[in-house]
């Protein structure tokens, strides 16, 4: 460190901090949770990690200073982490809604249709099925689904809907307008999660879809929340992730079972940094990864723009489009992708 004065050196040496948690964040995808637990809640902090060391970057790089390549290192060995948080638009691509092998997805944790009254309106519900009315997918999916008299989507005629636990008025649930031929439900043991899935019937070929909405983390995402109980707050984190490693498992084990192409899509409740969304999204296309746009957020968190819904399909399936919405009507902003087959 030569050259530099004492504010620089401390300045340094704590770009080199968060260089290493950065270096350390990159690996994380592909350690199981299991292993360890404690460290695998910094795949949450990706977000945050990159745009710090691109800050230190700039700042290195504007005073001509040679600590610029730690952190031009750090960012280029992340590159493809750069690209899973921000993705320029792409003008190339085209959706043709007219072709008979095109059809669109849309994923929604409605939250139970503000069962609780997160948000002080009475109209949520129906705000919702309006918005999805509108915006008039294919086939839906719909995370912490909860049954009540007023949720009714009449323009689907064929649905699956899965409540989870005796007496549980609360699921998962998917719409379509193709015929449903066969459906099943994966149930996590020891939670009120799950996961469903449908055969449809799409233009005579049979596409399995799968609605995932993986183990909660149970976190308030306001700052001021995350730094009281900071370490309870990490042990259950890592209590979560180490379920959804094993979620994940049941998911990909029900995948090899079929010789259908497959789409997997929902509420991974992690993050595109993360060993479940790297296990997940191995074999098949992300659909904001090749057509999204921006940071691609789709929960409300304070300071990270997470995206934590995902749509991923098999590569015989081809991404047109991806939509992400701002619709604040739950805590997750709903997707909607328009995919072809091939």
């Amino acid at each position: 460190m030569k050259g530099l004065n004492l504010i620089d050196k401390l300045i340094f040496i704590v770009n080199s901090l968060f260089a290493t948690a950065l270096l350390l964040a990159y690996l994380l995808p592909y350690i199981p949770p299991n292993t360890f637990p404690f460290l695998s809640v910094l795949s949450l902090g990706m977000p945050l990690l990159l745009i710090i060391n691109f800050i230190f970057f700039l700042f290195w790089a504007i005073r001509f200073k040679r600590q610029v390549l730690l952190s031009f290192f750090i960012l280029l060995i992340g590159i493809n982490h750069i690209l899973s948080l921000y993705k320029f638009s792409n003008d190339q691509l085209k959706a043709d809604t007219n072709d008979d092998k095109t059809f669109s997805l849309m994923t929604y944790n409605v939250r139970q249709f503000n069962r609780y009254d997160w948000i002080k309106d009475f109209s949520v519900t129906k705000e919702i099925i309006t918005f999805v009315e509108k915006e008039d997918p294919d086939i839906l999916l719909v995370q912490e689904f909860h049954e009540r008299e007023d949720v009714n989507f009449k323009t689907y005629p064929h649905s699956y809907v899965k409540l989870v636990g005796e007496n549980s008025t609360s699921g998962q649930a998917i719409y379509s307008k193709y015929p449903i031929v066969n459906k099943g439900s994966l149930d996590f043991p020891k939670t009120g999660n799950n996961a469903i899935y449908v055969d449809v019937l799409i233009h005579k070929d049979t596409i399995r879809i799968f609605n995932l909405h993986l183990e909660s983390l149970k976190i308030n995402p306001k700052v001021k929340e995350l730094q009281n109980n900071s370490e309870k707050l990490i042990g259950r984190v890592g209590n979560s992730f180490r379920k959804q490693q094993k979620q994940t498992e049941m998911v990909l084990a029900k995948v090899d079972e079929t010789s259908y192409k497959s789409i997997i899509a929902g509420d991974l409740n992690n993050s595109a940094f993360s060993y479940v969304y790297q296990k997940l999204s191995e074999n098949y296309t992300d659909a904001f990864k090749n057509a999204g746009s921006g940071f691609g957020k789709t929960f409300d968190f304070d300071f990270i723009p997470l995206r934590i819904d995902v749509i991923l399909a098999d590569k015989q399936i081809k991404v047109k489009k991806l939509i992400n919405y701002d619709q604040q009507l739950s805590d997750h902003y709903p997707i909607m992708s328009v995919l072809q087959l091939k």
